[in-house]
């Protein structure tokens, strides 16, 4: 069914469809043999509150961003490599239900369905979309995952030294590697991780001191120093003191939209389409 749509006048018309809705702030999405196979409303669970994201299925990337107006303006568009995409479906409870994991080596989060239908076939499609593009490209599954964050209504104190207490005037950060909500002192250091960003992160102490040892026991096998004398294993490695919060930006400091977002999961390729209402 892919084949059958790619190069078809309707996938051409959805597509622009699409690119228009995010205007000049989205990158082109229109390519030879890509092919739009569905789009829908995921929650998708940010660090501040879950809120409801805009997901276009591609055969060969994920597209989602942040719903101005319905089927006419979204913005803060993300573009998702479906090669590097692996599911972790999680448990249900009671508080939390259909939900899975997009984790990739840059990024990682959890977002949830209407319904547990749409949830199986938001699965099974993407699934089926990333067997495909691993086969097409001979590339093999990714093994490594950013850690997604903990939201900050998990925890009212510190992760890491478990003595301070967060509230109006003490801020709360995350680790870049672990994800875990920690305070600033807890969080002090800077450490380059390439995977993530190509400027120096913000690590809680623990996840710090194990990066640099591993650093370090991998200069030590290569017998390399850093510039100046400097041991290696530091070369990736920044100390600053935390006096804002100007490395933690995240998509919740964007707005909400109107809540006007559309009510119609639909796949394409496979025929299959349901209405459900999001509340």
């Amino acid at each position: 069914m892919v084949d059958h749509l790619a190069n078809t006048e309707i996938n051409s018309q959805r597509i622009a469809a699409v690119e228009s809705c995010f205007g000049t702030s989205g990158q082109p999405l229109a390519l030879p043999g890509r092919v739009l196979l569905g789009e829908g409303v995921l929650t998708k669970e940010c660090r501040k509150k879950a809120k409801p994201r805009i997901f276009f299925l591609f055969n060969d990337i994920l597209v989602y961003g942040s719903i101005v107006l319905s089927k006419r303006k979204y913005r803060s568009q993300h573009v998702i490599p479906l090669e590097e995409v692996t599911l972790e479906p999680l448990p249900e409870t009671l508080q939390a239900k259909n939900r899975w994991m997009i984790k990739t080596a840059k990024k990682s989060f959890v977002v949830s369905a209407a319904s547990m239908t749409e949830r199986q076939e938001w699965i099974s499609h993407i699934e089926e979309c990333v067997r495909r593009q691993l086969l097409a490209t001979g590339r093999q599954p990714t093994t490594e995952h950013a850690a997604p964050w903990i939201p900050d209504k998990a925890t009212d104190i510190c992760m890491r030294c478990t003595q301070t207490r967060f509230s109006a005037l003490t801020r709360r950060h995350h680790c870049r590697k672990c994800g875990f909500v920690v305070c600033a002192e807890c969080s002090r250091e800077r450490f380059l991780l390439p995977r993530l960003s190509p400027k120096p992160l913000r690590v809680c102490s623990l996840c710090y001191r194990e990066l640099a040892a591993q650093k370090r026991k991998e200069e030590e096998e290569e017998e390399g120093r850093g510039p100046l004398g400097q041991p290696a294993y530091l070369a990736g490695a920044v100390l600053v003191a935390s006096s804002g919060d100007d490395d933690d930006s995240d998509e919740d400091k964007e707005g909400d939209g109107d809540g006007d977002w559309p009510s119609r999961v639909e796949f394409y390729a496979s025929g299959v389409s349901w209405s459900s209402f999001h509340s």
